[in-house]
């Protein structure tokens, strides 16, 4: 589920004001996300609107990367295994890898249950409250309700998509109409690719741990 931040400005003065709504634009997505990777790109419309984003959606637009991603992780000292027992019972009862369904947790929220993204995205498994009602998830903030809907909701990917694992990450941070737009492909946006790779990196890592 997409973390996501814009700014848009009618005027700036200069190379300092411009650096200085960058680092506001690039805490304020650190914050709200807890996990910083993101590149924050830039383009000034036909009325000469600069705008500033980390993800660049407008397929029209000529976007140009004015800094490049850089990875923080917060919380150095979080459990990683806190969720384990939840996770594992989430895993068997929708048949998933407890290893897949821990990635993406890592990936979404650094397991972090209090997580809310700019888009509104809420909790371990960063659902979206329109995702999250469909889900019957009363309360996105409570682990195990959360864990058991994000579960949920991977099952019904992979099974969509044929348990083809790639496009299903790919459907649960962009949508299904973004895959389905590009021909059942991952949509050429970054974030989305950079979110695909990062959990099945995760993936790999708690799969051999």
């Amino acid at each position: 589920m997409k973390n996501y931040a814009s700014i848009y400005l009618t005027k700036f003065n200069g190379i300092l004001f411009l650096r200085t709504v960058i680092a506001v634009l690039a805490a304020f997505i650190i914050m709200a996300a807890n996990v910083a990777h993101a590149d924050i790109y830039k383009y000034v419309d036909k009325e000469g609107v600069l705008h500033l984003t980390n993800v660049p959606s407008d397929h029209n637009a000529k976007y140009v990367m004015i800094m490049k991603e850089k990875r923080i992780l917060f919380h150095a000292n979080i459990d990683v295994n806190k969720y384990d027992d939840i996770i594992t019972k989430a895993a068997d009862k929708f048949k998933l890898d407890s290893a897949l369904i821990k990635a993406v947790i890592k990936a979404e929220s650094n397991f972090n249950h209090r997580a809310v993204s700019p888009v509104g995205a809420q909790g371990l498994m960063q659902l979206m409250p329109k995702t999250a009602s469909s889900l019957n998830v009363e309360d996105s903030f409570h682990p195990g309700k959360n864990i058991e809907g994000g579960a949920r909701y991977l099952r019904y990917l992979l099974n969509n998509y044929k348990g083809d694992l790639t496009l299903a990450l790919a459907a649960y941070n962009a949508g299904e109409r973004a895959v389905a737009k590009y021909n059942y492909n991952v949509p050429p946006y970054r974030e989305t690719q950079n979110y695909v790779k990062r959990v099945l990196s995760f993936y790999r890592t708690y799969s051999n741990s």
